[in-house]
C-alpha cells in the first residue's frame, strides 16, 4: 500500500511501524512538544502533498492532533482504537504496538476535516445514549469511536469531534441502537 500524503506521527518506532506497513514518508512530532519549526515542515507538505495526522490514541496524541490541526487547516486524521494501539506485554499504546493489518485500516478509512461543521447532533442526544455521565459512558463513547472510526474522545470533546467528522445523526443512531442492542444482548 502506496500513501501519497505524509503522515505525521509523534517518533521514531512510530515512523518504523508505518514504513514496516505501508509505502510512506513521515513527519516526526518528537512527542508532545511541537516547535514551530515543526509546524513548518508540516504546513509544507500540507500544501506539497497532503499530510495525514496519525498520533496514538492516548491524551499526548490527541493534544499533538489538535495542535496540528489548529495549525495547518485541510490536514486528513486516521484513528486507532486504543485496543489496536495496546502493548501485548506492557501498558504502552501507542501506533509502534499495532498491527500491520490495523494500520492499513486506519490509514484506508482516514477523515477529511471539512471547514464547514454542520452537524445535528446535539449535547442531549449524548446524554440520551448515554454518552455523557453513567457507568457505562466511557466503553459507549469507546465502542462508538471504534466503529465510526473517530477514535476515543472523552465526554467533551465527543460531540465536536462528531461534528468535526459530518457524522450524520441517522448514522449516529443507528450505531448506538446497534451498541445499546448488543449490551442487552451481553
Amino acid at each position: 500500500m502506496k500513501v501519497k500524503e505524509i503522515i505525521v506521527v509523534e517518533g521514531k518506532d512510530d515512523t518504523a511501524k508505518i514504513k514496516q506497513s505501508v509505502d510512506a514518508d513521515t513527519i516526526e512530532t518528537n512527542g508532545s512538544a511541537v516547535n514551530r519549526s515543526i509546524i513548518e515542515q508540516i504546513r509544507h507538505a500540507q500544501e506539497k502533498r497532503g499530510v495525514i495526522i496519525f498520533t496514538d490514541p492516548d491524551y499526548p496524541g490527541e493534544r499533538i492532533r489538535k495542535i496540528i490541526s489548529n495549525a495547518v487547516p485541510g490536514c486528513k486524521h486516521a484513528f486507532l482504537t486504543r485496543a489496536e494501539a495496546k502493548a501485548k506485554h506492557d501498558k504502552g499504546i501507542g501506533i509502534e504496538h499495532a498491527s500491520k493489518e490495523a494500520i492499513h485500516q486506519a490509514l484506508a478509512n482516514v477523515y477529511e476535516i471539512a471547514e464547514v461543521i454542520e452537524s445535528d447532533i446535539t449535547k442531549s442526544d449524548l446524554f440520551r445514549y448515554g454518552l455523557l455521565g453513567g457507568s457505562k459512558a466511557k466503553e459507549r463513547r469507546e465502542k462508538l469511536g471504534t466503529v465510526l472510526k473517530v477514535g476515543y474522545a472523552n465526554g467533551k470533546q465527543l460531540l465536536k469531534r462528531l461534528h468535526m467528522f459530518q457524522i450524520p445523526k441517522k448514522t449516529f443512531i443507528d450505531t448506538m441502537e446497534q451498541i445499546m442492542k448488543e449490551e442487552k444482548d451481553e
